[in-house]
């Protein structure tokens, strides 16, 4: 083919509504992690699973292997042909533009165009012009779950995605049950540890009502209304769901989830051995049985003054263990390396702590409030190990710094807070602790009290540009 009718056709696959056209990066995820998930997907939620089948070509692509990808797509079909038989071209139009893309990538230029010409006959058969086959509710939704797929960056224009598909098709529960999902994650991002705010309750229970089978549903809407601290009737979905799909390792671990933060650690390992027998490779699992042994931990410390050391030893051994099982399996799973990191400095094992946590550091598809979580629990680590005030405060600093409201970015704040009043308190408050207490005032947007800190500042230090020029600006910023 010349590279003018080759250049002819990119022209056209990109017109293409498929995964190759909605800007899902490799490197926002990792491949493996999100092949292992997609095919345990395919095993236990037959319903999907053209969406399933497709996502999971694209990352066959990703991934160099193009033959595999076409299997993949077969089934996408396969899958069609047996759920929709009336609806075929409507229900396959990703599934061809995917063909189209991954035959072009294989230098197949002339199947490519066939699955193209498929596309643009199926839109004119179905009366729908190249701009009104985007506005299909499935391809939205399509294109929302695997956005879901593709991690944190992503869940704002998943939810997009379900709200458009929404708008054809209100109260259709595959619909539904992707925008539940992608507000619940919304709020795990933003508002993590915010008992009080949540977006996703109302259309959890939505959701959960247009469709009583969908028990993973329910155990989000459990985990929401534990959030808001409404922990019985959490506990009442979960048990509802239980009961219905009690082998169901998606449900299995919000259950064991559930039971954790509800204190019943034991409960939620036991919840959680089970659903590793049918998962054992899952990162997701074995970082949340390192969360309950860590709790198991934590209880037997608060429970007596003098715990008993081989009990301490064992449990912080296990935890280290599933979590360092879980950042191995998902390397860019940062919470599994921030927990390991942690229990690490616990196990006064500093140097595999500081390792970790800049291995943590160094994942490239950190959100502004991961890179906040970083800073707080790295300055923790200074603080309570290392024992360096100097070193906590700087971190501290520039988890206060990015500016994304968010839970840690208070955390950072009301503990820089805390430690420069103490130190002026006692005494020990020179020009620099002045200087910092005044960018901290100042960048929680406390204006006159960063005045205040930086006089004083000035005073112990009349000659200091940056302080001078701080106090200047602020200044400036009141009388304009």
């Amino acid at each position: 083919m010349s590279s003018i009718s080759k250049n002819s056709l990119k022209d056209s696959l990109l017109q293409l509504e498929c995964h190759f056209t909605w800007t899902l990066l490799k490197q926002d995820v990792d491949l493996d992690d999100l092949e292992e998930r997609i095919c345990d997907q395919t095993e236990f939620f037959t319903k999907n699973n053209i969406t399933n089948y497709n996502l999971l070509s694209y990352v066959c692509h990703l991934k160099n292997s193009n033959e595999e990808a076409l299997r993949n797509l077969q089934k996408a079909e396969e899958v069609a042909q047996k759920n929709y038989p009336d609806e075929i071209a409507r229900r396959n139009l990703v599934t061809w533009g995917n063909y189209a893309w991954i035959y072009y990538h294989m230098g197949r230029y002339k199947e490519a165009q066939t699955y193209i010409s498929k596309v643009e006959n199926s839109c004119k058969n179905l009366s729908i012009t190249a701009q009104q086959k985007i506005q299909l509710p499935e391809i939205y939704a399509e294109q929302g779950w695997a956005l879901l797929k593709f991690g944190a960056k992503y869940y704002q224009k998943a939810r997009d995605c379900f709200e458009k598909a929404l708008k054809s098709e209100p109260n259709n529960p595959e619909f539904n049950a992707g925008y539940a999902i992608a507000m619940y994650r919304l709020d795990d991002s933003f508002h993590r540890e915010c008992k009080d705010v949540s977006l996703s309750l109302e259309p959890l229970k939505h959701a959960a009502k247009l469709n009583p089978k969908d028990t993973c549903i329910m155990a989000l809407l459990a985990l929401k209304f534990q959030d808001l601290k409404q922990v019985d009737e959490g506990e009442r979905y979960i048990e509802e769901a239980m009961q219905k799909t009690p082998d169901l390792p998606y449900l299995l671990r919000y259950a064991a989830k559930f039971y954790r933060r509800k204190g019943e650690a034991d409960k939620a390992l036991e919840i959680l051995k089970k659903a590793l027998a049918v998962t054992p490779k899952s990162a997701f699992l074995h970082h949340q049985v390192g969360l309950c042994y860590k709790t198991k931990l934590f209880q037997l410390k608060k429970a007596t003054r003098y715990p008993p050391q081989r009990q301490v030893e064992e449990l912080t051994r296990l935890s280290i263990f599933h979590f360092k099982t879980a950042s191995d399996q998902n390397p860019k799973f940062f919470f599994a390396h921030i927990d390991l990191a942690n229990m690490y400095a616990v196990a006064k094992r500093y140097e595999e702590a500081e390792e970790t946590f800049q291995k943590a550091f160094q994942i490239n598809i950190l959100s502004h409030t991961d890179k906040q979580d970083f800073y707080y629990h790295y300055g923790n680590f200074q603080h309570f190990h290392m024992k360096s005030e100097s070193e906590a405060i700087r971190y501290y600093i520039e988890g206060l710094k990015i500016e994304t409201d968010s839970y840690m970015r208070n955390k950072c704040r009301n503990v820089l807070k805390k430690l420069l009043e103490q130190r002026i308190q006692q005494g020990l408050g020179d020009a620099a602790d002045f200087g910092t207490l005044g960018l901290v005032h100042n960048l929680s947007s406390e204006k006159h009290e960063a005045i205040e800190c930086y006089e004083k500042a000035i005073a112990l230090h009349p000659d200091n540009e940056e302080y001078l020029s701080a106090l200047c600006e602020l200044r400036l910023s009141i009388s304009s």
